[in-house]
């Protein structure tokens, strides 16, 4: 048995309805999940909308959690706290009341329909990258698993576009 539980890095963002106040009852509701626990959140960003759609901008945050749930029962986790908040998912990149994004598992990889981890995209995201950055930097993720993606989330190069909220 292992003597600690694995990490996961999950994204969560939100750009309609009361944004911030989604954003944390989201991460209440990951608290109250068995087999889960919060250990910390970045701050709250804001930021432009990503793809062609016209809409209003983003709030971002990457949470870390350690669980003894697999990658899978994660993302089902993820995709069902995202339902209750009543996210559709009707187009791509468009405007929504939730996106929960697994965006890695420490130790883990998958190249699945469902589950792709790590997360494709996240090193092409500042709005992913920034808040990132800083949860990686926090003593409670100094993990070998996290060097490469804290230096490359370190890397990122400043984004006007991504600014702390309030």
């Amino acid at each position: 048995m292992p003597d600690r539980l694995p990490q996961a890095l999950i994204g969560a963002g939100a750009n309609l309805g009361d944004r911030a106040a989604t954003l944390a009852a989201a991460l209440e509701r990951l608290r109250a999940a068995p087999g889960i626990a919060v250990l910390a959140a970045s701050s709250i960003y804001e930021t432009a909308p990503v793809g062609p759609v016209d809409q209003p901008n983003f709030l971002n945050l990457v949470a870390g959690v350690e669980t003894t749930l697999t990658p899978e029962a994660l993302l089902a986790l993820l995709l069902d706290v995202e339902h209750a908040f009543g996210r559709v998912r009707s187009e791509r990149w468009g405007p929504r009341t939730l996106d929960l994004d697994l965006l890695a598992f420490e130790g883990q990889t998958r190249r699945t329909a469902d589950l792709q981890l790590p997360h494709p995209r996240m090193l092409e995201r500042s709005f992913v990258l920034v808040p990132l950055a800083e949860l990686l930097a926090r003593p409670r993720f100094q993990r070998p698993a996290w060097d490469a993606l804290r230096a490359s989330a370190a890397a990122c190069p400043p984004d006007p576009g991504v600014r702390r909220f309030r």
